[in-house]
């Protein structure tokens, strides 16, 4: 797996940007860790990626932001 994308302190909506600009750069079906912080991002950054097709694999909350893993 590929080193994860430290999105934390990374406002709306240029996280989302981040990621889908680092998954178009994997090989399909190759997953992604991000760490985004709560709030805002961890709501809308999942469902924007589901909008554009992505495949969400885990969601894991940890002390103070959240874990994130998608499929290229």
């Amino acid at each position: 797996m590929n080193p994860p994308l430290d999105l934390r302190g990374t406002p709306c909506p240029l996280n989302f940007v981040r990621t889908r600009l680092k998954l178009e750069q994997l090989p399909q079906g190759t997953p992604l860790e991000v760490w985004l912080d709560g709030g805002e991002p961890i709501q809308q950054v999942p469902d924007s990626l589901r909008q554009q097709g992505y495949e969400i694999l885990t969601v894991q909350p940890q002390a103070d932001y959240f874990v994130l893993t998608v499929k290229a």
